[in-house]
């Protein structure tokens, strides 16, 4: 198609907004905007809000009703063109009467991948896009992660003092960022599928790991009750199974999971996994964190948040599997006996891992620093 005019980047960029209402509740599946309009009057709009229920161009199709009849439908991901937990979209576009649809991404998912586009074609409808692609991807990268390679998106969540500490020596570390970081925090979580953590901070800090709807900052009461009510599952990394009856990650609202490198265990107070890592040895070994990972993958986690100590957040990054590291910097110096961010045990100037800034932005008194690692494997 030529170059995409005015209109079609006003409705397009309005569908990746109304896509983005549905990240907090749609997983695993991505999240969708849909706009349908009659030259620049918009005459329906829809986004999948959540899995299982109607997906974005059905929403739309439903304001719009008749007003569909030879109307244009943005839509941020190729229309559906399989049966899964609802019918396909390009059929409900055709029945809808549609002339034209412009889309934002083809859809990586291997039942679609085109054939929706070819579907909306052979009817006799106009497709154009992909539009505001880079736009779209971003929306949705960890789905497009487990799609292409079956592992999900991990972001890193630090937090640190402008000296780069993260606790005192003797782990007191609550709290070095703002109320404003740690509500931006809760965001983080609401929009991911599954929380990792480590036994040493699950011992030391008894966190309950979850999504808590007084603490997202949202307008509407409603729709923080909502977002709060899909809560990321809880997994502890604890290659000895160390992990309390009556820790808080296990108590919370919400499913919880304990990788371990041990083998079977008589636990029945939550579904334990053993990963053993043949790469290490000694008492037990170490959990595979690569099969950590495809194990979520396959849980239909899209978007994992790792909250850890230094050790296991460094184990992480050591072994190239953080696709985004999230820093919150605080203007506070917490003094050289302090805690390091990361534990990276390098030695040469080789072994240092250079991250790609994304983006520095002010979160209340602190900074947040979103980067990627340039090369993700060392």
């Amino acid at each position: 198609m030529a170059g995409p005019g005015s209109c079609d980047l006003k409705m397009m960029a309005r569908a990746l907004k109304l896509a983005a209402r549905g990240q907090y509740t749609c997983m695993p599946n991505p999240a969708v905007g849909c706009v349908i309009a009659k030259g620049d009057v918009v005459v329906g709009e829809g986004w999948h809000q959540k899995a299982g229920e109607a997906h974005a161009e059905v929403n739309a199709l439903q304001h719009a009703g008749d007003l569909a009849q030879g109307a244009t439908a943005y839509v941020t991901l190729e229309p559906c063109s399989h049966y899964g937990r609802t019918p396909p979209c390009a059929n409900a576009l055709i029945t809808a009467g549609v002339s034209r649809v412009v889309y934002g991404m083809t859809d990586p998912n291997p039942s679609v991948a085109g054939q929706g586009l070819e579907k909306l074609r052979q009817a006799g409808i106009t497709v154009d896009g992909p539009i505001l692609e880079a736009e779209a991807r971003q929306l949705n990268k960890g789905f497009i992660k487990r799609q292409e390679q079956g592992l999900p998106w991990v972001t890193i969540k630090l937090a640190m003092s402008l000296d780069g500490r993260t606790a005192m020596e003797s782990g007191e570390s609550q709290w070095i960022t703002s109320p404003a970081a740690r509500q931006d925090v809760q965001r983080l979580r609401a929009k991911s599928c599954a929380i990792v953590t480590g036994i040493g901070t699950v011992l030391h800090d008894d966190p309950s790991l979850t999504v808590r709807a007084d603490e997202l900052g949202s307008d509407s009461r409603e729709e923080a009750a909502t977002v709060a009510a899909r809560q990321p599952l809880r997994v502890v990394v604890d290659s000895q199974l160390k992990t309390p009856a009556d820790a808080k990650v296990l108590s919370s609202d919400g499913a919880s999971l304990l990788v371990t490198a041990k083998g079977h265990s008589d636990r029945q107070d939550i579904e334990i996994v053993s990963l053993p890592d043949s790469s290490y040895s000694g008492n037990g070994g170490q959990v595979d964190l690569p099969a950590l990972l495809a194990l979520l993958a396959k849980k239909e986690c899209t978007n994992v948040l790792v909250e850890a100590g230094a050790q296991l957040a460094g184990a992480f990054v050591h072994t190239g599997l953080v696709d985004e590291l999230v820093i919150y910097m605080a203007p506070k110096l917490l003094g050289s006996s302090a805690r390091p961010l990361l534990s990276l045990p390098f030695d040469r100037m080789d072994q240092q891992v250079e991250l790609d800034i994304q983006d520095i932005r002010q979160v209340g008194g602190d900074l947040r620093i979103t980067a990627k690692p340039v090369v993700n494997k060392l």
